[in-house]
Formats: C-alpha cells, structure tokens, sequence
C-alpha cells in the first residue's frame, strides 16, 4: 500500500474517532419497516443523499460536530427527490425482467451539510458496522452496493475520496462540477446529469443566439458556481461574447450593490449560475431595487423553482429563461406519490413513535405533512436524472450478475467495483431518452430552454428551445414564442452598436466589445467570421469598393489576337508586308533604270528591308504580353525605321549636294562622292542609334506588368516603357534625323520634278510625327489596353507613310508610265533645271 493510501486510511480512523464525540450517536442503524421514506431491505442495498434541509448560515465550529439537518430549513423540493428514488426502486423491483428474484433496498440520508455529515457515507462504506481499509476489494462488501448523490458539486467533492476508498459507484443526480469528470481523482463518479461544460456551452448557445456580447455572471462562492465561472471564461474566449461583470457571492453579500454595478454597466444579460438559495436572494433583490427589463439565464439549478415566479413584482424584472433536463416528468411518479401519502396517512400514529428511534439525519418532521400534490409542483428538475441513476445501477447490476430475461443466478455475487466496469458499456433507452456515457462517465445530454410565462395565474414554464447532443448535436429556439418586452424586439444587450456590412471594429477600452466603426478602403474587406476588428486586403488578382465584405475576381485584360480591332491591325499588317516585299522586287527587278536609282538606287532597296523589319513588330503587341514580346515589339521597330530615315535624309542632302552644293563646294563634294558619304553617315547614325537601342534594352528594358491600380475591376497586362531617359535618347535620334530630313527636303524644293521629294518625304514625316505625337498624348492621359494597340497603328501609319509618299509614286511610273522611266526624260528635266537657273 502506497504512503498515499495509508495516509488516507488514517484520515478515515481519525474522522471516525472524532465523530464518536458528536451529537448523533454513532451507527445507529436499527431501522422501522418499509413504511420508512429512510430504508427498505433488499438483497442489494443502494444509499442516497438527499438535502432534506438547508443551512441557511454556516458558523465556524472548533469541536467535531456531525451536523443534525432537522434543526435548519426544510427544503421539499429535497423531500421530492427522495421520493422519485423510492419510487424508481419500486419500479425496478417491480419488474420481471430487469432483475428477476432480485431485490434493491436503499438506505437514504438527510445530507444538509458541505463538510460535516459524513456519518451517512461511513454508514454506506461500513460493513457490519465497522470499516477496514486494509480489506482486499474481492472479500469487501459495504452495506451499499452504489449509491447517489449528494446534490451539489462542493458536497460531493468532498465525500467523493471516501467513495472512492472502496470504488463504490457514486452515480450522481446534481453535482455537475466539471472537474469531477476527472477519473484519475475520482474514479467511481458517474453522473446523470450534464456537467458544467454542457450547461455552460448551452448558456453561450442561447446568448449567441440572441446576438447579445455584453453580459454578467453571477454565481455563489461554492465550487458549482466557480467551476462554472471559469468554464465560461474560457469557451468564451472565441465567440465575441465580453464577460463585463462577474461576482461570486455570499449568502450574507450586498445583493443591492452588485445589481446597481450591473445596471450601471447597461448589462442587460445576466446569468445566474448559483444553487437555489443565492439565486432566490438575487432575483428578490431585483424586485426590491427596482431592476427592470433584463434578461435572466437560469441555471438547471433553479430554472424550475417553483416559488420565485409567484413573487409579486416579478414580471418588471424582465424575462426569465432557464435551462433545465427535457424530461420533467416520470409516468406512474403521481400516483405512487398518492398511494405513498395515503400510507403515511394510515400509519401516521406509529410513524411519529418510530421517529423518535431512527438514525440521526433520517428524520424528517415536515415530511409526512406535505401533500401529494406539493410534492408532484416541486422543482422537477432532477428528477429523470435520480430516475435515471436508479435504473444505471440496476442495469449494470443486472449485466455483473448474468441475468437473463427470467432470472438472476444465485450463486452469482456483485462486489460494487464490478459495476463500474459495466456501467461504461451501458446503452439503454429509458423513458423515450438514450441512456449512455462517455470516456468521463458523463451522459447524452437533452436540455430544454425553459421561458417564464409569469403574466399568467399560476405561472408557467414554457419550453422554447431544445439542446441535445444524441444522435447528434442540435440546438434550436423558437423566437416567436418569446414576448419580449420592448415593442416585441430582442433586448439590446452589447457594448457597442454593430457595425454596418464593411465596416471594421477599432477596439475602445479593454473589452473587445466596446468599439467603434470604420470603413474598410478600397480594395480590402471585413471578414466578420475570420476577425471583425481588421480589413484584409485583396490579392493583387482581387477588388473591391469601400465598405467591402468579399473581394472580387479581377478581369484580366489584354490586346488579344482574336479580337476585330487586333484581326483589322494585323491583317494590314500583313498586306503592308505584302505590298513591301512586292516593291522590293519590283525596285530590285528595275534596279538599272533611272527612276531606281534617282530613289537612291541600293539605298532603296535597303530602306524597304527596313520596313519590311519595322512591320514585323507590329505583331508583337497581341497576345499576352511577355518579355519578349515586350523587348522586340518597340526595340525592332525603333532600330530599322531609324535607319529607314537616316537613308532618307542621306538622300535629301544627297540631292542638295549634286545640284547646289557641288558647285559652290566641289572639294568637299569630292570628298563626299570619294569616300561614299553617304554609307558613312547611314552606317554612323544606325551605330549610335544600335548602341542607344542597346543600353535602353539593357539598363532598363520593357518588360511585361500587371496593372492593378488603374481599374478597380481590371488587371491589364501591358508592357512598360522602361527607362525615360535612355527611351527619350533612343527617341530622339530618330525624331532628330527626321527633323534633319524635313530640313533638306525643304532646301531641294525647286529642284528637277523627277529629283523633288521635298512633298513626299514632308508628308511621309509628318504623319509619321503626328501618329506619334497622337499615341504619345494618349499614352499619358488615358490607361487603356487599347493603349497598345494605337501603339502598333503608330508604327503602321509611319510605315505606311514613307511607302505611299515616296515608293508608290515611283512603283506607279516603273510599272503604268515606263515612258517617264528612261535616261533621256530624267536628262530633259535637269536642262529645263539648268535653264532655269541660269534665267534667275
């Protein structure tokens, strides 16, 4: 035997040698007959605490004193309970098939005391009258083979270390105390009604319900209210409900005070989880002060008090709603209550004379003087979970001793620690409920919600919502059955107003509660479920408008190839390359003639190639934009139109420097003509204009962006222009030839017919720098994916410009009027020149 147990025996001596000293002697149990409400004899004896009384005010004592419950408040609320054990016992032995020639007797005591009656339970664990801890579990037998109660979770913490001494079943009815489901400390308790953790998920049920965050807790300085106290703290913790008050009370505590700090609060929730007496002096003091439209929340421990309704003034206080076991009454319980009265009736002389013998705390005075009918209105709230114990034990008592469907073996012993094992296994209906327990010893749970119809004569319980957890979990309340006071409304009972759809909570104070509203932005949104008091922001792929609740699918945009305007773009694209490439071989074909090379001969050819090149990067803007894509669709374009220009202002000044330059500066036109000046500047200006092209491409590249913040409801992908700098010199070059290009053709306007281009190569850079000018305008004033499509028309009008103002004219001459396509016209033309000069 472990230090542990020893110990613990020792305290049972000692406990045993001081209660010899009390009032009550010690182990008297000569018993009367079965008219008793105290004993009856079976083959199996089962104990029963019932509190028959109520300490009102508990004094300090400092001499062991075993506590006799008559001399303090009757309570026949107690009494009933007593009596649905009887009745439940004589049921069972009633029966043929639950245990056949077997028969339960119980032994009850009066149990009015948390720490001093432990007379009673000594009385259960003794045998013969006498207790040997040391006894092995195979030879013990107490006089209880199980036993129930006490009601309350502080006495049956304290009695439950003597239970377990001998691991009797202690199958409870009403201590509901969660930390009892701990079966390293308490091995043997078994209860039939639901734990603190149940009542309290039940109780955040019903105020999730109502929407209500802003609530108060009151309970008694007991473990009942304390564990229940801490539970709630803790699955609260999730739910968005603020504990704004909370007190533990005495019974002798300034009731006044507690509810004008919760009035002052503007709590209109308040849940009272207490045992009967605190919870009578919270609601009188209520009426007293004058305390109105509230919500109460009872707890299963006075849900059903049948008093607290009738006080007058009760319907100001506001609604009641309680929470109690669905089952309130047992079938044949009335009539074995009526046929029980008639019986005390009858022996009523006798049963005063054996009063005077009985046991000490199994005396009742007021007992016999309750009518049937107070018995049957008291509180029923415990009453299937006392009915329901009795019918526990027998059926783990008819499993231990192999009953079949007509009898009990005979030879068959039950020993109470052979109960437990069968009592985990039970499964079995009992009045339309499921009767089962989990790994703790804990039961289904079948609560109903209860609401105070105190406007009527007598007062009601009406039931309004159910909570069960077999087969599953359920919870429903039927709001039209609650009449609330204020214009039929729910009570408002929150810190703070709810915010509007899209507004986020910014905390006020300590409690989360209490807040004010904010607007989400633009492109966020509150998730109430996820965290009311933060506005999430939206993946980049996402949108949404201020006061958001959900963000939006993005449409993602871009120039695709099937769309008409990118077919029409491209298919002139096409047919310009067409066109070009028909051209290139018509000057190829004709390269010898005079209107070939009066174009500039080889540089024609080479310029066509150009734009043959310049037009292919037109089709580089559809489809979705890569880096690629975005590289060659500006870069291609920019290089090989450079170098269309360059030759076109080579071929400009090449025409000033033969028919005015070369006369007043003929070395230099030697040098010019010697050293293929033209080649020279073409290959020059198109290396600057590579390397330009390269450092832009290099230092800061277009690459593919998704544009997310020009559309609220669009991503555009588009290519971006890269860097300023190195695109406005890359730009520059180009628009700075041309300039140079429009300079010349402007010099060369009175020259030959057949040498002037000044019209032409005027309109050709013109449009060419109108089309830019155009998209550049647009580009910085309107975001558009279209944008890039007036890009590529930029690029195809320029093209199409320099093909139709300066080769077409001369396409057209080589192929309707070759008469124009000869040596001696083109020689006519520069005499007619000459002439002319020569006349000015």
């Amino acid at each position: 035997m472990t230090s542990g147990s020893s110990k613990t025996m020792l305290l049972i001596r000692i406990c045993v040698f001081l209660l010899c000293f009390t009032s009550c002697s010690f182990f008297k149990i000569s018993l009367p007959h079965s008219t008793s409400d105290f004993s009856l004899e079976g083959d199996y004896v089962l104990g029963g605490l019932f509190a028959l009384h109520e300490i009102d005010q508990v004094t300090p004592l400092f001499t062991p004193e075993n506590t006799e419950c008559i001399r303090h408040s009757t309570s026949a609320s107690g009494y009933q309970m007593l009596q649905v054990m009887r009745f439940a016992i004589e049921e069972i032995n009633n029966s043929t098939t639950l245990l056949p020639n077997v028969s339960l007797g119980y032994e009850i005591f009066d149990h009015c005391s948390n720490t001093k009656n432990f007379r009673s339970v000594l009385t259960f664990i003794s045998k013969n009258g006498s207790i040997k801890p040391t006894e092995k579990l195979n030879n013990y037998q107490p006089k209880v083979i199980a036993l129930t109660g006490p009601y309350g979770s502080t006495r049956t913490i304290t009695l439950a270390p003597l239970i377990t001494m001998g691991l009797i079943p202690m199958v409870n009815y009403g201590a509901s105390s969660y930390a009892l489901s701990n079966k390293l400390q308490y091995p043997t308790f078994v209860r039939t009604i639901p734990s603190n953790k149940d009542m309290v998920e039940m109780i955040i049920h019903i105020i999730r319900w109502f929407g209500w965050n802003w609530v108060a807790f009151l309970g008694s300085q007991d473990n009942y209210s304390s564990d229940g106290l801490k539970l709630f703290n803790k699955y609260i913790s999730n739910t968005g409900i603020c504990l704004a008050y909370q007190e533990g009370l005495s019974l002798n505590a300034n009731y006044s005070q507690t509810l004008k700090k919760i009035d002052m609060l503007n709590i209109n929730v308040i849940v009272v989880f207490a045992v009967p007496q605190y919870a009578v002096n919270i609601i009188k003091t209520a009426i007293a002060n004058n305390i109105r439209e509230k919500v109460w929340i009872a707890s299963e421990t006075w849900a059903m008090n049948q008093q607290l309704p009738r006080e007058p003034g009760i319907g100001k206080i506001g609604k009641v709603i309680g929470i109690t076991d669905r089952l309130l009454s047992l079938p044949g319980f009335d009539d074995f209550v009526y046929k029980d009265r008639r019986t005390i009736n009858t022996y009523s002389a006798e049963s005063n004379v054996q009063s005077k013998s009985k046991a000490c705390n199994q005396v009742c005075d007021y007992c016999p003087l309750l009518t049937a009918e107070e018995i049957i209105n008291e509180n029923p709230s415990f009453s299937f979970s006392i009915y329901a114990a009795m019918y526990t034990i027998a059926h783990a008592l008819h499993n231990v001793l192999q009953c079949d469907m007509n009898a009990c073996p005979k030879n068959t012993k039950a020993k109470p620690y052979m109960l437990m094992r069968e009592m985990k296994k039970l499964d079995f209906p009992l009045n339309d409920r499921q009767v089962k327990y989990d790994e703790n010893y804990d039961t289904t749970i079948s609560f109903a919600v209860v609401h105070w119809r105190t406007d009527v004569n007598p007062p009601q319980f009406e039931m309004v919502g159910t909570y069960d957890t077999y087969p599953k979990t359920a919870f429903a309340i039927d709001n039209s059955l609650l009449p609330w006071l204020t214009n039929d409304s729910v009570p408002f009972s929150n810190c703070s107003i709810e915010c509007k759809p899209g507004y986020s909570r910014q905390p006020e104070g300590f409690h989360s509660c209490c807040f004010t509203c904010k607007k989400c932005p633009r492109n966020s949104y509150v998730d109430y479920s996820r965290d009311p008091y933060t506005c999430f922001s939206c993946l980049e792929s996402e949108w949404s408008d201020e006061g958001s609740t959900t963000c939006k699918i993005r449409i993602v945009v871009y120039l695709e190839f099937a769309e008409m305007s990118s077919v029409i773009v491209m298919f002139s694209t096409t047919f310009l390359i067409i066109l070009l490439i028909a051209i290139l071989c018509l000057f190829a074909y004709n390269f010898n003639t005079p209107v070939v090379k009066s174009a500039g001969g080889s540089m024609c050819l080479l310029m066509l190639m150009c734009l043959i090149m310049s037009s292919i990067s037109v089709f580089f803007f559809f489809g979705k934009p890569t880096f690629v894509f975005c590289l060659l669709r500006n870069a291609i374009f920019a290089f090989f139109f450079t170098i269309c220009i360059s030759c076109l202002t080579v071929r400009s000044f090449q025409i000033i420097c033969v028919f005015k330059m070369a006369a007043q500066f003929p070395k230099l036109h030697s040098l010019w003509v010697k050293h293929n000046g033209q080649w020279l500047f073409i290959a020059f200006s198109s290396f600057i204009h590579f390397i330009s092209c390269v450092i832009w491409m290099t230092v800061s590249p277009d690459k593919p962006i998704a544009d997310s913040w020009t559309f609220k409801d669009q991503i555009m992908l588009m290519c971006e222009m890269g860097n300023a700098i190195t695109f406005t010199i890359v730009v520059f070059i180009s628009w700075f030839l041309g300039f140079l290009c429009l300079i010349f053709s402007y010099m060369g306007r009175d020259l030959p017919k057949n040498y002037n281009e000044a019209k032409s190569i005027t309109f050709c850079l013109i449009l060419y720098y109108l089309s830019w000018i155009v998209y550049f305008t647009a580009y910085l004033s309107v975001k558009s994916k279209y944008i890039m499509l007036l890009n590529a028309m930029a690029q195809i009008s320029s093209i199409y410009g320099i093909l139709f103002s300066y080769f077409i004219p001369k396409s057209f001459i080589m192929i309707f009027q070759p008469q124009k396509n000869t040596a001696a016209y083109f020689q006519t033309s520069i005499q007619n020149y000459t002439q002319t000069i020569s006349r000015t």
